[in-house]
């Protein structure tokens, strides 16, 4: 009886990380959307029949450099430490869950003090 219960555990055991495997492999990282090693990388994620929402990773001590845009943006910060930089002086310091607006016509930059995962959504 003992070794019977030892199997079915051993089996439930087997089962339920089995599922959790499965799960894993169906779910979506922003993360594994960059595999090229580039200081600063961008995927499409869709683009809806107005605007477009793209997946940005900074590399640790990289740049997005300097420019504008024409539209209005929002940056989220998806993981990651970095600091959103306008012309005006303006700075702000940006981690997980944390946003910016992004004004048209205003030169802005990116510097990550990390590796750091973005969604921009235009």
């Amino acid at each position: 009886m003992k070794k019977i219960l030892f199997l079915a555990i051993v089996l439930i055991a087997m089962g339920c990380k089995s599922t959790k495997t499965n799960l894993k492999s169906n779910s979506m990282n922003l993360k594994n959307l960059h595999t090229e090693n580039k200081a600063v990388a961008t995927q499409l994620l869709f683009e809806p029949t107005q605007g477009k929402v793209v997946s940005l990773q900074i590399a640790k001590n990289e740049q997005l450099k300097e420019h504008v845009t024409t539209i209005p943006a929002l940056l989220l910060c998806v993981s990651g430490d970095a600091t959103y930089n306008e012309e005006t002086g303006k700075k702000i310091h940006l981690t997980s869950g944390d946003y910016v607006k992004i004004p048209v016509n205003v030169k802005h930059w990116v510097d990550a003090h990390e590796l750091t995962n973005f969604l921009l959504i235009k």
